[in-house]
C-alpha cells in the first residue's frame, strides 16, 4: 500500500469513516513516526512509517470482508444501542469489526452491507458517485399525478428531491407497491417524499444498492459477497482525478430510509 492520505489510511484500516478519520486527525489523535499530525492532506506510507491513533498501530486486514444482510425491520443500523435495542450485528457470527454502508431505519427492511473496507464504503455513500438505491414501497393505491410528482421531484424541508425513477410494481385490493429509485440518500427520504405526497408508507424495502440485489434473501439472512460483485462495484466506483483532487464531505448521503 502505497502514499495515501491519512484519513484514507484510517478508513482502510477499520478505524472510522473517512469523515472520522478527519476528526480523529483534527483532533491530534493521529501520529507518524511519534509525532502528531493535524493537517488533513497529509499522506503516510504504511509500509515505511509507523501510524497510530491514541497510540495504537494501524492494522490492515488481508482482504476485506463484505456481508450482504436483510435487515429485518425492529432492528437498529449501529453497533450498540443505548436503549437496549436489536441491532442489525445481532444478525451475524462473531467476527472482524464491519461498518455498515449507509442506513436503514428502525421500521425499514432490506439490503444493507457491511464491510471493513472503509475506502469501497466511502465512495459508496457519497453522493458524487451517485450509486442507485431501489426501494419498494407498499402504499395506498397511488394517482398518477402523485407518481409523477415523485419522479419529478418534491419540496422537503431541506430542499427539493433530486428526479427519480418511479414505477408501480402491483396493485391489489389493499393498495399498490411502487419501486422508487434514488442516487441521493437524505433522511429518511423515501418516507418524506411520500408523505408529501399524501401517500402513506406501510412498508419499505430496499431490494438493490447498486449492483447488488437482495435475491432470495429472507429477513435476518445474510451472505458474503463473492469476487464478481465486489469488482463490479469496484469499477463502478472507480476514482477519478477530480473526485480525489476535490473531495470531501459536502452533501454526503445520509442514506436512512
Amino acid at each position: 500500500m502505497p502514499a495515501e492520505r491519512l484519513q484514507k489510511l484510517l478508513a482502510a484500516a477499520g478505524v472510522a469513516s473517512r469523515r472520522g478519520g478527519e476528526v480523529l486527525i483534527t483532533s491530534g489523535r493521529v501520529q507518524v513516526d511519534g509525532q502528531v499530525v493535524t493537517t488533513l492532506g497529509a499522506r503516510a506510507d504504511p509500509r515505511w512509517q509507523r501510524i497510530t491513533v491514541d497510540g495504537r498501530p494501524l492494522h490492515f486486514p488481508a482482504a476485506p470482508q463484505y456481508v450482504l444482510l436483510y435487515k429485518p425491520a425492529g432492528y437498529v443500523t449501529t453497533a450498540s444501542d443505548p436503549q437496549g435495542r436489536a441491532t442489525v450485528f445481532d444478525l451475524l457470527p462473531p467476527g472482524p469489526r464491519l461498518f455498515p454502508v449507509g442506513r436503514l431505519d428502525r421500521e425499514s427492511e432490506g439490503l444493507l452491507l457491511l464491510t471493513d473496507d472503509g475506502d469501497l464504503a466511502y465512495r459508496m455513500t457519497h453522493p458524487r458517485f451517485g450509486l442507485e438505491k431501489e426501494y419498494h414501497v407498499w402504499t395506498a393505491w397511488p394517482r398518477s399525478g402523485q407518481l409523477h410528482a415523485l419522479a419529478a421531484g418534491v419540496l422537503l424541508e431541506d430542499g427539493w428531491t433530486a428526479p427519480a425513477r418511479v414505477e408501480e410494481v402491483s396493485r391489489g385490493a389493499d393498495g399498490a407497491i411502487v419501486s422508487l429509485v434514488l442516487h441521493e440518500g437524505r433522511n429518511r427520504q423515501v418516507r418524506r417524499m411520500l408523505a408529501a405526497t399524501g401517500l402513506p408508507v406501510y412498508r419499505l424495502v430496499r431490494v438493490r444498492l447498486g449492483p447488488l440485489h437482495l435475491g432470495r434473501l429472507a429477513p435476518g439472512d445474510w451472505r458474503t459477497l463473492d469476487g464478481r460483485e465486489v469488482a463490479w462495484l469496484r469499477r463502478m466506483l472507480a476514482p477519478t482525478e477530480a473526485r480525489e483532487d476535490g473531495e470531501d464531505d459536502a452533501g454526503r448521503s445520509d442514506d436512512r430510509h
